[in-house]
């Protein structure tokens, strides 16, 4: 991720389309992004996600209006590891671990639809 001027932008890794801007506020151990383009579909998966990070004390998220093309997240990180985890690192840990579920998800169905039998196919089960 390159930073300019507050916003976020991730380099052609998957996320080439993802816009996270941070938001005013910041304190130490804990700041809020905007994410452009998103709604509660990545929000769930991915407060969830960074919610598994033991360093992880809260994450929440917002839509701030149902118009607005545009999710809200806050992360904050326990006390005793604020000098080795920030909570941008914490939200990029989110993203990268969902990332990775998704792909093992999808390969998983993968495998599980070639190894199907058409009915109507004559192919015995693989």
């Amino acid at each position: 991720m390159e930073e300019d001027d507050g916003e976020l932008t991730a380099p052609d890794e998957g996320l080439s389309n993802i816009r996270i801007m941070t938001l005013p506020g910041e304190e130490e151990g804990s700041a809020s992004f905007e994410i452009i383009g998103e709604d509660h579909t990545l929000g769930n998966a991915l407060r969830y996600i960074i919610m598994k990070n033991p360093e992880v004390e809260f994450c929440g998220y917002s839509i701030p209006h149902p118009s607005e093309d545009k999710m809200n997240i806050r992360i904050q990180i326990y006390p005793e590891y604020w000098e080795q985890t920030r909570p941008y690192d914490a939200l990029m840990k989110g993203l990268d671990d969902l990332a990775d579920l998704c792909d093992h998800i999808t390969h998983a169905f993968k495998e599980a639809r070639d190894d199907f039998v058409d009915p109507e196919d004559n192919n015995e089960q693989r």
